[in-house]
């Protein structure tokens, strides 16, 4: 029998549900590329993606959630690592085409690597006190998504 699934702590939940908007754009990325769409119109999007959402989730891991373990632990050098190689293929502009399915693919690995284990790991370590600091900083705000080229649908 499987042990049951970590419920999510409330001040880590906003987090992933960026996460579940990370994981639509590499839904629409393997969308647009089925629907043969130009892949400079895709680019477009994610790059809207990258600078609008992805950065600033970046940045708040990097500050206020990855800290919460040691800097030495294999799964945050891990994150680090990914969160690096995703900036590179973001900002790839010479075979833009490559990068996008590389972004499409490596994204969704990402995401569901910080979801299935990172977090858990760090929700069992992190003091109530922690957790109660990020849910300060961190809300989350409502997703609003840029549908000026909606190549997707």
């Amino acid at each position: 029998m499987k042990p049951k699934p970590l419920k999510r702590h409330k001040a880590l939940q906003p987090f992933s549900r960026e996460h579940h908007h990370g994981l639509l754009l590499s839904w629409k990325i393997r969308s647009g590329f089925n629907k043969n769409i130009d892949v400079e119109r895709i680019k477009t999007y994610a790059n809207w993606f990258f600078e609008n959402e992805l950065i600033p989730h970046f940045e708040l891991e990097e500050t206020h959630i990855f800290p919460l373990l040691d800097a030495d632990n294999d799964l945050i050098k891990r994150a680090l690592a990914e969160h690096r190689r995703l900036k590179r293929l973001f900002n790839d502009d010479k075979d833009i085409e490559k990068s996008l399915h590389k972004i499409e693919e490596e994204l969704e690995q990402h995401i569901r690597f910080e979801e299935r284990i990172l977090f858990p790991e760090i929700q069992k370590n992190a003091t109530e006190e922690q957790l109660a600091l990020i849910a300060d900083i961190h809300h989350g705000e409502r997703f609003v998504d840029n549908m000026a080229d909606a190549f997707w649908l």
